[in-house]
């Protein structure tokens, strides 16, 4: 930490331009390792390999976070007269610790680790023990690419050891993503220190079908963000409300998807869905499940043969389900997901809002400005109209209520990752 903090100040020197080209290097090197990276990341976290790994996903968000770079991290010019000079610059945090998950291993890293570089910061990425092996593949990229080994650190860290890091004022910012309990504990080490803090932490993310949605587009998607990464996703889908006129409807389709699914070896091209990262997640999933069928819930899905009661899962629609049940209220991260049927937009939202997380909420419906104006109610980070679960470079990644606070990607992602510097310069003394 000592020698990127000394190596800083060099790496901030060099020009913009210079910056953003060695960090497109390394997410081009990255790309070239991605016939390694894909079976790794079936073998780390269970991921199907027909799925092709992350390097889509990472070379869109570092590529539009480098295009907008010189807009992003422009000075704001106030005045440049005969008498006064005045602006505000954008200064580098100084050293961004990145504590990125197992889920999106790459995609979730680079949303902090391009920009904070690009905007002039050494960067320590911590990994999740899960996916230890991606932190060595970006430092690789990145080192081979010309970034200084220095100004780009993949460190092994325990909690114990990161809390004192934090505590001992070691970053200018630290951006989190994880678990709610997590991000409490790294609030609790920079309590007093004033250190910056970008946290992106649980979700409950809500569907809603309106009567006038296009009902197999709505189920093909809303589905696939339940289940896609088996239901390992920031912003999956884990609860959705429908129309009752629709509902019925809905819900064939919906059981119908998801008894196609193959559930299997991720190493094998013919799996469609791989295994849970870990089997404490797992049993986490089944406990919700049997939780909320003892009390009256539906299952709609039978057993799959291949669910081992361990890491694979069997995937998992309840209906008869209400906000009395765990799997309603908890994070479930995990193949389930409860779909109950409404009668008005107005009954939506308050089961919407009823959670006391704010990622995103999808909706769906024929009319924007009815979506426009229930988004405006709704209390989330981000509301998408007929699609759900995907992250775009170009808007703010950011949630409310315990889902966390700041936001990255977007013109809003560099104002994190710097602080605003203010000149105010007087030409005249007379």
């Amino acid at each position: 930490v000592e020698r990127a903090s000394a190596a800083q100040r060099a790496w901030a020197a060099r020009p913009l331009a210079e910056r953003i080209e060695l960090v497109m290097q390394g997410v081009a090197r990255l790309g070239e390792m991605n016939d390694e990276v894909v079976p790794e990341l079936a073998r780390m976290m269970g991921r199907p390999v027909r799925y092709g790994g992350e390097f889509g996903g990472v070379n869109e968000r570092a590529s539009y976070m480098a295009q907008i770079a010189e807009q992003g991290l422009a000075p704001i010019e106030v005045e440049d007269s005969g008498k006064f000079r005045r602006l505000i610059r954008r200064e580098p945090h100084g050293v961004v610790l990145i504590i990125a998950p197992w889920n999106y291993p790459y995609m979730t890293a680079i949303n902090g680790v391009a920009p904070a570089l690009i905007a002039g910061n050494a960067v320590i990425l911590k990994h999740a023990t899960q996916t230890l092996l991606v932190g060595e593949r970006m430092a690789r990229a990145f080192h081979a690419a010309g970034v200084p080994e220095e100004v780009f650190q993949n460190l092994f860290l325990g909690h114990d050891t990161t809390a004192q890091l934090i505590a001992a004022k070691s970053f200018g910012f630290v951006n989190f993503t994880g678990s709610v309990g997590a991000g409490q504990a790294i609030e609790r080490a920079a309590a007093g220190t004033f250190t910056g803090l970008g946290l992106e932490l649980g979700g409950k993310d809500p569907g809603y079908v309106m009567e006038d949605a296009d009902v197999q587009a709505a189920a093909d998607t809303l589905i696939d963000g339940a289940m896609f990464n088996s239901g390992q996703c920031c912003c999956g889908i884990e609860r959705i409300y429908v129309h009752e006129a629709l509902f019925d409807d809905f819900l064939a389709k919906a059981v119908d998807i998801v008894k196609g699914y193959r559930l299997g070896n991720p190493l094998d091209p013919e799996t469609t869905l791989g295994p849970m990262a870990h089997k404490r997640f797992a049993d986490l999933v089944r406990a919700q499940t049997e939780a909320a069928v003892a009390a009256g819930a539906t299952p709609h899905i039978p057993v799959f043969d291949s669910d081992d009661g361990g890491t694979y899962l069997t995937p998992q629609i309840l209906t008869d389900v209400s906000h009395d049940m765990r799997v309603m209220r908890e994070e479930s991260f995990g193949p389930v997901v409860g779909i109950m049927p409404v009668t008005s937009d107005a009954e939506a939202l308050a089961l919407m809002n009823d959670s006391e997380f704010g990622l995103t909420a999808s909706l769906w419906t024929q009319d924007p400005d009815r979506a426009e104006a229930l988004g405006a109610q709704i209390e989330t980070g981000t509301v998408f109209m007929n699609r759900a679960d995907y992250l775009d470079p170009a808007l703010c990644w950011t949630g409310c209520k315990s889902t966390g606070k700041g936001g990255s990607l977007s013109l809003i992602g560099y104002h994190n990752l710097t602080r605003p510097k203010s000149y105010h310069l007087k030409k005249v003394t007379t």
